[in-house]
């Protein structure tokens, strides 16, 4: 019998695969997907074993938006529900040290493209299509996507995106840095596997670290920075892995992280 559970969760050592799993709808989200997720992220933000994070879906697609049968109803308060939940999974997807890889293929809209743009690793299959798509609905946008778009491309591009929600493809978004690698379909879960499996050896306290000066950089002037990555910096030599890092490098071998 398949899995009708709306995300399917899975370990492989120190990964952890969060598989969007509404096939019947290319995954669009619901409240029971989005609770789903959020108790998710909930264990993955308390288990420090977790060093990698995989997010796809199943059937033809990554995420295709929000269900859009389940809001007509009662929109407002489905909405309301809706974004609740998944606002509180998205803060817990940046506060994690473990890095977060989008496996896409087939179509990434809405709130799923939204989703994507969180990610820290976007690999994508050749041939998937794009569009934000929430101006068609009469919407502004949400997960995230008024933060993370104009970061990534400019707010000028950023605006032509949402307010046209045209179609375009992996190609480019590629070309607009949306996304880190097209990758032939045959070819996308092995590509992912192995990214996966690089980070989850790596140094996850510092990775931590790292993804979030990051992603506060634009928020913040140098002098901020500058004190932000010291305290980072500090707390990096209270682990195990940084002094490891040194003498790997002074023997001229590979390190062996604990992600500690």
């Amino acid at each position: 019998m398949p899995d009708t559970t709306p995300l399917i969760v899975a370990r492989d050592g120190a990964v952890v695969t969060l598989q969007f799993n509404r096939p019947e709808s290319l995954n669009a989200l619901d409240v029971p997907t989005a609770q789903a997720f959020l108790a998710a992220m909930r264990a993955i933000a308390t288990d420090g074993s977790v060093r990698a994070v995989v997010l796809k879906g199943s059937g033809r697609a990554f995420i295709a938006g929000g269900d859009l049968a389940a809001m007509s109803a009662a929109p407002r308060q489905t909405v309301a529900e809706l974004l609740g939940t998944i606002n509180e999974a998205v803060l817990l997807m940046q506060r994690i040290d473990a890095p977060i890889i989008a496996q896409v293929h087939g179509v990434a809209a809405g709130g799923g493209l939204s989703l994507m743009l969180m990610c820290d690793f976007v690999l994508v299959a050749e041939k998937t299509r794009f569009n934000l798509a929430y101006i068609k609905l009469g919407a502004n946008c949400d997960v995230g996507a008024s933060w993370s778009l104009p970061r990534l491309v400019g707010l000028r591009k950023a605006l032509e995106i949402a307010l046209l929600s045209e179609d375009f493809d992996a190609d480019e978004a590629l070309r607009l840095g949306l996304i880190n690698r097209v990758v032939p379909a045959l070819e996308l879960e092995a590509t992912v596997n192995a990214l996966a499996q690089r980070l989850a050896s790596g140094p996850t306290t510092a990775y931590g670290h790292m993804r979030r000066l990051m992603r506060a950089s634009q928020d913040t002037d140098l002098a901020n920075a500058l004190q932000a990555e010291a305290r980072g910096f500090d707390a990096c030599t209270q682990t195990a892995d940084l002094p490891e890092g040194i003498a790997a490098f002074l023997a001229k071998r590979a390190p062996r992280f604990t992600g500690h």
